[in-house]
């Protein structure tokens, strides 16, 4: 029997997948990760709050569905690189005027990079998750592609965009083809403990969803004695023309397309257009000011095709949820890319990922590191 490894995070998805592996004739072991210590940083949340994911009853989860379904299951700790590669740089961010993706970094250059290692130390030349997310194999070029699912609402191939070719090779993703309630009713019939588990909505170290308290609270963890030094800049609002419209209490409270929380008396609802950190100001608008036409893109990588030298015709996926927009990406000399929509696209956030689509097919992606008006 080939040894497979999968990442159990104590959910419905990943115990239906490692039961799948096992009913395909797979030895499967799982792995569970501690990331976070959920009673860290919260804010007073209650710590059993539901709608998030990596807690301490996930890991109960995941090795008591291990346990019904007959694989070993190990917990292994990773808060430290956890806290390097995700938290940190979503700290640094929003303090630096952009928007993070932490769950793109948490997948691509935490999960699956830590997988691959322990699936070695336990024999597996494979590795698997929950994810809804296709990965075959293009006989032409040779190269290994990844695919949304079958589910396009549970679809989660965005989040992927990072693995690279060694690492699209040697995974699988069992739910890649099911919808979430085919899911569930086969968790139900063969009693999976998880069956009727609620979704993971939250970002599993921010509890309470209140992203600024959540920094404010890490910058005083971790400079107790520069309290001064590290409290939130206050500064202006403004509109496009430059005329004050209020005031703001720090950056990082922030994200451009947010309309909610402004403070803003004005006739017609305002959104925020553009963070400048250099000059501590957010910039809002109307809603006819926000579409933006280009953005440029960096940080590349390419899965379905080499770096291309040429413009190329994609869908572009600029949020998670966002409904792939038609779009020519236009090769820049420094390695970047700029994006040019048919159609002002609303929310380009600089600091999210930009995903680029063939069809099914994910063509590549990027980070999103200014908008072009």
């Amino acid at each position: 029997m080939e040894r497979i490894a999968i990442a159990m995070s104590g959910g419905v998805d990943s115990s239906t997948a490692a039961l799948l592996l096992r009913d395909s004739g797979f030895d499967v072991v799982g792995f569970s990760m501690q990331l976070w210590d959920q009673r860290r940083n919260c804010g007073g949340t209650v710590a059993d709050k539901a709608g998030r994911c990596c807690s301490p009853d996930d890991l109960y989860d995941a090795r008591e569905t291990a346990a019904r379904i007959g694989i070993p299951c190990y917990v292994v700790d990773f808060q430290k690189e956890f806290e390097n590669t995700v938290v940190r740089p979503f700290v640094e961010e929003y303090e630096n005027g952009r928007t993070p993706s932490p769950c793109v970094l948490c997948n691509s250059r935490l999960k699956f990079d830590h997988l691959f290692r322990l699936a070695k130390d336990a024999g597996a030349l494979r590795i698997a998750t929950g994810h809804y997310a296709r990965v075959f194999r293009d006989e032409r070029s040779g190269r290994y592609l990844l695919g949304e699912a079958i589910d396009k609402n549970k679809d989660q191939s965005y989040f992927l965009f990072e693995l690279t070719q060694e690492q699209l090779a040697r995974a699988t993703f069992p739910l890649g083809e099911l919808t979430k309630p085919e899911v569930r009713e086969i968790a139900r019939k063969h009693g999976i403990p998880t069956a009727e588990k609620a979704e993971s909505q939250e970002i599993c170290f921010v509890p309470d969803g209140d992203y600024a308290a959540f920094i404010e609270r890490y910058r005083a963890e971790f400079w107790p004695d520069r309290a001064d030094d590290i409290r939130p800049r206050s500064g202006k609002i403004v509109d496009t023309q430059g005329r004050v419209m209020g005031a703001h209490s720090g950056i990082h409270h922030y994200t451009v397309g947010q309309r909610r929380g402004l403070g803003i008396a004005h006739s017609a609802p305002l959104y925020v257009l553009e963070i400048r950190p250099q000059d501590n100001i957010v910039v809002v608008g109307e809603r006819h000011e926000s579409g933006r036409d280009r953005c440029r893109v960096e940080r590349l990588n390419w899965i379905s095709i080499p770096a291309p030298d040429q413009p190329l015709r994609v869908a572009a996926k600029i949020r998670s949820r966002h409904t792939p927009a038609p779009a020519w990406i236009k090769p820049l000399p420094d390695g970047g890319v700029a994006v040019e929509f048919d159609v002002p696209q609303y929310g380009v956030t600089p600091g999210q990922a930009c995903v680029f689509y063939q069809g099914a097919v994910v063509v590549g992606g990027g980070w999103i590191a200014s908008t072009i008006n």
